[in-house]
């Protein structure tokens, strides 16, 4: 599969995600990405994009799943599908506690248990309905009108090996964020497939990776804290770092920064260095790579991290040859 990419910030207004768009249809990235969105809603802001003309197969890295019930979720990511006529993957996580607190009174005891309970009453609605679902997520029961529609996809994030256990019984997707290659090989693929046990296929894994090109002009530390602060401020992408062999402290994020550098976890370099080094991602088990400008976006705008996408794809695409 040839690799994706991601938008990575809550627009303002669709047309700023429209360039984003004509780049995956131009055939370069197989699949456009887009996280949570409360400003223009990911969702819409596809089928937006679709109403442009620029359909293209899709992915959520992932929504929350406080804010949908499965059902819901499934009408809406089948609308996706049907709107655009390319396969959607709709990813869902547990939120922060303090959200999950804000939205339901009180937070999940046990996220992983509960977002598996999820993806599988989302699974059920689209092939075909549930009947007496009961989970910490959601209670559900029912079905949606059938109809025709490419196909959908449900992911879960997954960061640690107990989320990545409880995935492999009910996901088609994992989805992986700031994730080292060899990690994700050691450790969360074998749960994975030890959750997946019995039930058949191991969900295909997505990685989303931070990328940036070298320029004279850049510090690849201060684009790693404007790319990825949020999450060197929270404690679980910090414990899975430092499961991974990356020493990350929530509250040391400029240091957190260095260290994705230093480990190559932040991807930096040239055009062909870049691609050298997502590689490893494909050999180390990983099926579809998700280009992750972050950095350069928030430090120097939409253009510039447009602009290294393309040529960190076209990169990618001559490597390939």
């Amino acid at each position: 599969m040839a690799p994706a990419l991601l938008f990575p910030f809550q627009p303002a207004h669709p047309d700023v995600v429209v360039p984003f768009g004509e780049l995956v249809a131009g055939g370069l990235a197989s699949r456009l990405w887009m996280g949570q969105s409360v400003m223009a809603e990911s969702h819409q802001t596809i089928a937006y994009l679709a109403g442009r003309g620029i359909k293209v197969a899709s992915g959520l890295s992932v929504t929350l799943m406080p804010l949908r019930h499965p059902m819901e979720a499934a009408a809406q990511a089948r609308s996706l599908a049907v709107l655009t006529g390319r396969p959607v993957v709709a990813g869902y996580g547990a939120a922060t506690p303090e959200l999950v607190r804000a939205l339901r009174g009180a937070p999940y005891e046990r996220p992983a248990t509960a977002a598996a309970g999820y993806a599988e009453a989302m699974r059920g609605v689209l092939d075909g309905g549930v009947s007496r679902h009961a989970c910490e997520a959601c209670v559900a029961g029912g079905a949606l009108p059938p109809m025709k529609h490419a196909p959908v996809e449900v992911g879960l994030g997954v960061l640690r090996p107990g989320m990545a256990r409880k995935a492999g019984a009910v996901a088609d997707v994992a989805i992986t964020w700031m994730t080292p290659p060899s990690y994700v090989r050691d450790t969360l693929i074998p749960a994975l497939s030890e959750g997946a046990a019995g039930r058949g296929p191991v969900p295909r894994v997505a990685a989303v990776v931070h990328v940036a090109l070298a320029d004279a002009g850049r510090d690849p530390r201060r684009l790693a804290l404007a790319g990825a602060g949020p999450h060197l401020r929270a404690p679980h992408y910090t414990d899975m770092l430092r499961r991974a062999g990356v020493p990350a402290d929530p509250d040391d994020p400029d240091a957190g920064a260095a260290a994705l550098v230093e480990s190559g976890v932040y991807v930096y370099g040239t055009p062909e260095e870049v691609a050298e080094r997502l590689r490893d991602y494909h050999e180390a088990g990983v099926d579809e790579i998700v280009l992750n400008p972050a950095g350069v976006m928030r430090t120097e705008g939409y253009q510039a991290a447009l602009a290294d996408a393309e040529l960190i794809l076209g990169a990618m695409a001559g490597a390939d040859d």
